[in-house]
């Protein structure tokens, strides 16, 4: 996999889970798919394509985005991601605030930016 691939399915996967959301909020989604890819030794492709990780991967018939002004701002939150430090806390998982996943009892509760719940 090339690097400009790996930034391109790091951008969708912010653009997909949480373009609506604060800067803030798109830089932690990008750092969790980082710290994943880093702890797993995979590509970004492969952590982004892993079944049922992120929802927008299974629930869309298109990757393509449809918003581009939306699209340049996720551009923009993965190359603040690449270039700052892990304010995450090393952060692996996250959902929004909405939902209580099975999952989330099982992992220690860090942080809340936007309207996603961040764990690891």
């Amino acid at each position: 996999m090339t690097l400009l691939e790996g930034l391109l399915w790091l951008t969708l996967n912010v653009y997909h889970e949480a373009r609506s959301e604060p800067q803030i909020a798109q830089v932690a989604v990008a750092l969790v798919t980082l710290n994943r890819a880093s702890q797993q030794h995979l590509p970004i492709k492969e952590i982004v394509r892993q079944p049922h990780q992120f929802s927008w991967t299974f629930q869309k018939d298109s990757y393509l985005p449809d918003d581009p002004k939306a699209f340049l701002q996720c551009i923009r939150s993965v190359y603040i991601a690449l270039k700052s430090q892990d304010f995450t806390q090393g952060a692996t998982h996250y959902h929004l605030d909405s939902i209580e996943p099975y999952w989330s009892q099982d992992y220690t509760y860090l942080e809340q930016y936007g309207s996603h719940k961040f764990y690891k």
